[in-house]
């Protein structure tokens, strides 16, 4: 096997009783109890995820102070500056609060900064740069500012006041904001919205500036419809990669919906470029929308990407999406090259027994692509991994981890030799002088074998339950569809089945021949299993068991279960 699989604590009895009580099966309900989902009210939410169920957005941290601000910019007619970040999270927000506060009055323009030229977030060259482009009486930073303290206290000097709408780590101590509406200052009593991106958060500030303005007995207020923005909102959330429960369980699949119908030129562009039709799920955000809009901040400027979500003219729109489709074919050769270089050098050398964390660079690997590589290297050796690329004097780097390695603390472990970083426990970023790579790579090797058990460089596969080939109906599978959209928080059901066998020869399919197909029984149903992206693996013989996602296959008007296998081991 190459996991270890894990399968979850079997309840019977409360899955029976929370089947009678909600109308499902006894596997869905299974599922929902894997998903740590048991109260009556809180199932109920989880089934049917509805806009009326969101939360006050003034019970943000410091959302009051914040549309106060606004409001008084609005009086003043002071020019609002939307400073964003260059990935999807980033560019969706700054579209969303551009377009919105223009709508109802407000002067506004956006800024995002350049990836290569001016790094991420707040830094002074960015700030500069925008306020030489922007004479800005008011800075709304999202996506980034909750670690500016310098940045803020200088802009403070200059009369611009800050909003910092943002879902990062906040520094200790905290920036001096006008106003910083960040969930994470709340976590500690009861983490209410630490869920959102960025994008939700712009989709909260929005909602709380339409009811205040409701109150003041702004007309726009009364008219404006803040559901259309819930396209903008589930491109940043499912790109961005977080958890899918909370307020994104409500988020998420209304903005998936309104995904399908935009009337956004750009979104009708660019789904038209990606091949992409309804329905839409988390996986065509995740794997054909969010890919090509990241691709502009990562080979040059995220601009295209921003000017394409802004686009009111169709025209326009698709000159941008086929820039954007331009990039995104740059990147794959791009980032394709550089994983190719890596795993090979890795692989001539890797011990798995001594070596617990990757560490590669080379001066002329492409910093903007250096983060997808590291997840490809993770994936290949299921090890924490940090590529790094030459930027001048400096190497800029991007790391992906495994479960139970916390990447940002192993990486405060080495500020010594480290010029900056930060980040979160799966996910980091840090600039380092090159002659300190080999101390690095020794000193975080170090630190991760102190931490990580070697059980756990084995990626664990956990499934929901072990089912009969004859439980996968096209109705039980319809059912299981019921927790869509999942993705982080909300993972994919996973299954297992024991004692099966190949009821036909298995064939290769594809362009490459590099998927197999299977036809597999257990002696009283047949069902067919994919196995993607197979073309090295050995196949099952014998008796076997199998892991797989459920899906239902649609052919010609015909519906049918099908298995994605993960994984198979011999039958016990």
């Amino acid at each position: 096997m190459k996991h270890r699989w894990s399968i979850a604590p079997d309840q019977p009895e409360l899955a029976r009783k929370l089947a009678e009580q909600h109308g499902v099966s006894p596997l869905l309900a299974q599922c929902l109890v894997n998903r740590g989902l048991e109260g009556e009210e809180e199932i109920a939410g989880f089934l049917r995820p509805v806009l009326k169920r969101l939360a006050d957005p003034f019970l943000l941290p410091n959302m009051r102070a914040a549309a106060e601000r606004l409001w008084l910019a609005r009086e003043k007619k002071e020019k609002v500056v939307v400073f964003g970040d260059y990935d999807v999270d980033g560019v969706t927000s700054t579209t969303l609060l551009t377009e919105f506060l223009r709508d109802l009055g407000w002067s506004v323009e956006c800024y995002l900064p350049h990836r290569m030229d001016e790094g991420y977030g707040l830094s002074w060259e960015a700030v500069e740069n925008c306020l030489d482009r922007h004479a800005a009486d008011v800075l709304l930073a999202v996506d980034c500012g909750s670690t500016a303290v310098s940045s803020i206290a200088a802009l403070a000097e200059r009369g611009v006041d800050v909003i910092v709408l943002d879902h990062h780590q906040v520094s200790d101590p905290a920036p001096a904001a006008a106003a910083l509406v960040n969930p994470q200052l709340s976590s500690g009593a009861d983490g209410r919205f630490c869920e959102l991106c960025s994008a939700g958060l712009a989709f909260k500030m929005a909602h709380a500036l339409v009811k205040d303005g409701r109150d003041r007995g702004l007309r726009e207020a009364v008219e404006y419809d803040i559901r259309p923005l819930l396209d903008l909102v589930a491109l940043g959330t499912v790109a961005d990669l977080v958890p899918l429960v909370g307020e994104n369980r409500i988020l998420a699949p209304s903005g998936l919906k309104r995904l399908e119908t935009t009337q956004r030129p750009g979104l009708v562009a660019l789904k038209r470029i990606a091949q992409v039709e309804a329905p839409i799920g988390a996986y065509h955000v995740g794997f054909q929308l969010g890919p090509r809009l990241n691709a502009a901040g990562r080979m040059e400027n995220a601009e295209g990407a921003l000017q394409l979500l802004l686009a009111r003219d169709e025209a326009e729109a698709t000159r941008l999406a086929e820039a954007l489709e331009s990039h995104n074919r740059e990147r794959q050769q791009v980032d394709r090259g550089i994983a190719e270089e890596v795993i090979g050098s890795v692989r001539a050398k890797f011990d798995p027994v001594n070596d617990f964390v990757i560490v590669e660079g080379q001066m002329a690997w492409h910093i903007g692509v250096v983060g997808i590589v590291a997840s490809r290297a993770l994936r290949e050796f299921y090890r924490p991994t940090i590529i790094l690329g030459g930027e001048g004097d400096y190497w800029r780097g991007s790391g992906r981890s495994i479960e139970g390695f916390d990447l940002a603390a192993a990486l405060r472990e080495c500020d010594d030799l480290l010029i900056r970083h930060g980040g979160h426990a799966m996910a980091a970023g840090l600039t380092i002088d090159p002659d300190n790579l080999d101390a690095f790579r020794t000193r975080m090797n170090e630190i991760a074998k102190r931490s990580i058990r070697p059980e756990a460089l084995q990626p664990e596969l956990r499934l929901d339950a072990f089912v009969g080939l004859s439980d996968l109906s096209v109705s039980s599978l319809e059912e299981l569809e019921l927790l869509e959209p999942t993705g982080q928080g909300n993972e994919p059901v996973q299954l297992g089945v024991k004692g099966v066998y190949l009821a036909e020869e298995p064939r290769r399919i594809g362009k490459d021949r590099q998927h197999v197909k299977l036809v597999v029984t257990d002696g009283r149903a047949r069902v067919e299993a994919l196995w993607w992206n197979a073309a090295d693996r050995e196949l099952p013989d014998g008796r076997f068991d199998l892991a797989f996602r459920p899906k239902i296959n649609e052919f010609r008007g015909a519906r049918k279960p099908q298995l994605n296998l993960l994984d198979w081991g011999p039958s016990l």
